[in-house]
Formats: C-alpha cells, structure tokens, sequence
C-alpha cells in the first residue's frame, strides 16, 4: 500500500529543499471531507434485506458509475460511508478513484447464503490511515444511564487515525445511528376487531418508536463519551461524521454538541472545554461567513412532504476559526442533493435517498 510523503513543509537545510516544501504546503492548504450514505450499496447476486432486492448488472454498474462521477467531480480527500453491504467491491472502486486508504470493522450478516442485512460504516482517503477500531460502549457509564452493561451501538463505530497533513494525526468517527424504525411492530391479526388492531398498533408505534429513540440517544451519548476520553489520552483532533438519522437540534442528540457545564463557573471551565467539545460545521461556517447567515441550510432526506438534515460533520476546535490555535478554518459547505430535487432517472435511477455532505477546510494563513 503506498504512503503519501506527508514530511515537514519547513525545512531549512537548503534553498532548494525550502522552495520544495513552500509547494508542498500550497499543495495540501485544504482539505475535503465528506459524509455519503451510500443506499444498500450491494453487488449482485446478493440481495438487501429480502429475496427480490437484488441490482442487475445493469443497474449495479449505473450505481458503481454514479458514485465514481461524484468522487472524480467534486474530489473529497476523506469519505465516511455508511449502508455498505459489499466492503471489498467498495473498497476496489474508491481505489480506482484515487483513494488508497480504506478500513472497515465490522462485516454485513448473511442469511439463506445470499441475503444480506445489516450494512456497516466504511472509511476512504488519500491520506495514510494509520489505526482503526471499532468502538465499545463504557459498560459502567451505560449502566448509570440506566442501561444495561452489554450494551452495543446497533452498527459498529469506526474510529480511523488518519495523518493529515500540517495537522498531523487525527481521530475520524464515522457512525450511522439507529434509525426511526420502531424497535418492534405489531402484526395485524384476524382474531382481532379492526379497532383492537388500531389500538394495538398504535401501541407498538409508540412504544416501539420510543425505543429507538432511546437506542439513538443512547449511542451518541455514549460515543462522546468515548470520544472525550480518547481525546484526554491522546490530545488528537476529531472529525466525526455520518448519518446522525436525527436532527441535532430537537434534542435527541444535542448533547453531540454540548458546549457549557451546569453550576460550574465560565471563567473556571471555559479554557479546558472547549478542546472537549465538536462544532456542527454549518455553524462554524455562519459563524465566520455573513452571507451563509442569510442561508436555510439544505435538507439531506425527504420523506414524502417531509425534509431533514439527518447528515453531519462535526468538528474539534482545531478546526474552529474562532479558536486562535487552530490551524484550519472551515471555508466551504456544501449539500449535493441534485439527484434528489431534480432527478434525471439516466443520470441518478441507481444513487442515493440521502443528499452528500461536503466540507472544505482551508490552512490558516
């Protein structure tokens, strides 16, 4: 596998070697991260979730195409993945891209040989990835929440220490939280009258639907959890992305985004916090761009007449503009949803339900 030479731009043993270096740096000044639920992305002749969902040649071709014309388009140096079924065939095609680094943690289940379930989280990049793990739960801190001690993200955590350049390494998460889908559902019976069927129903969705918000809730509190340790350990960046399958701002999981302590003073916490903490990229953005101000943020998934940001890059102040050490300030953001508003079915019949979150991030000068 090769190695990017991602040495010191500063070096003063010779005039040349310091003109070489000075275009080593304009060379890497920024950076492109994205986050892309990819939509059952399965090769044939395995089928997602049910027997009769299986992509003809034609139709996996047309999808594998669409995904290399959004990566040679718009030229991402870190991609997070999630809804992999085929890692390997995914893996080969990034490849061909450009990118050199991949890593996955987990591996989709099979049953009846050929029907799969359960997609994982995947990790592409042209930069060296030099450690990647699958997160655990703390069992204690689960258990204090009043969980149990075994408990488990419904789809592995990845955690890639990725070196980029002038930063150095940096931990990337890339997660796919449980979605809306009610934990359990109720099964109509003809035993039943239509009315106890309703209620019945009506019962699973409620209870059931709390459920998974339960599971969702839980496994963002628990992943900053562990995200706030292994930043004490290793003092290392973090970029976290994925599909958050929630909004950030409805509660469920605004504690991704806490930035105060309850009945501690400002002037005590203020200095240590804010290394502990991540910042919604848009934000970030607005808050460094007077004309993103003026902006309504784009969806990333429609549901019939419904539309929601469900896909998100959060950031450490390394990559704060307002943080005075940080070395990168976030200089663009960017939703591509046009296979979503306007759909030409030649050109997106095989892509994604999800728009494509980009960001750029630009060396401070």
């Amino acid at each position: 596998m090769p190695v990017n030479n991602l040495s010191d731009p500063i070096n003063n043993s010779s005039d040349d070697e310091t003109v070489h270096s000075s275009n080593e740096f304009v060379a890497h000044s920024e950076l492109k991260i994205a986050t892309f639920n990819l939509f059952n992305y399965l090769e044939p002749p395995f089928a997602y979730y049910d027997f009769e969902r299986i992509y003809s040649a034609q139709q996996w071709a047309k999808k594998q195409r669409w995904i290399g014309d959004y990566l040679d388009e718009f030229q991402p140096d870190m991609i997070g993945f999630q809804e992999v079924f085929s890692p390997e065939s995914l893996r080969e095609l990034v490849l061909l891209h450009g990118y050199h680094y991949f890593a996955v943690v987990d591996e989709p289940e099979i049953v009846d040989d050929f029907i799969c379930t359960s997609p994982v989280v995947a990790i592409a990049s042209r930069y060296p990835i030099k450690e990647v793990q699958a997160l655990k739960a703390d069992g204690s801190v689960a258990v204090a929440m009043g969980l149990t001690d075994d408990f488990s993200f419904s789809r592995k955590v990845l955690r890639a220490t990725v070196e980029l350049p002038h930063i150095g390494d940096c931990d990337c998460y890339v997660v796919h939280f449980k979605s809306k889908r009610p934990l359990f559902d109720f099964e109509h019976s003809a035993d039943l009258s239509a009315e106890k069927n309703i209620i019945e129903r009506l019962k699973a969705q409620v209870a059931g639907g709390w459920g998974a918000t339960i599971q969702r809730g839980s496994e963002a509190a628990l992943l900053l959890v562990n995200m706030i340790e292994r930043r004490e350990q290793s003092g290392l960046p973090m970029i976290l992305m994925g599909d958050f399958n929630n909004t950030l701002c409805d509660g469920v999981l605004t504690h991704l985004i806490t930035d105060s302590l309850r009945f501690a003073a400002k002037f005590d916490c203020d200095a240590f916090l804010a290394k502990y903490c991540l910042k919604d990229s848009w934000d970030l953005l607005q808050a460094t761009d007077n004309e993103t101000k003026q902006i309504t943020r784009k969806a990333t998934y429609y549901y019939g007449t419904t539309s929601s940001v469900l896909d998100y890059i959060l950031l450490s102040n390394e990559f704060d503009a307002c943080c005075q050490s940080s070395l990168f300030e976030l200089s663009e953001y960017q939703t591509y949803d046009r296979h979503l508003i306007n759909p030409i079915f030649d050109r997106d019949g095989e892509s994604t339900d999800h728009a494509i979150v980009l960001i750029t991030l630009t060396l401070r000068s």
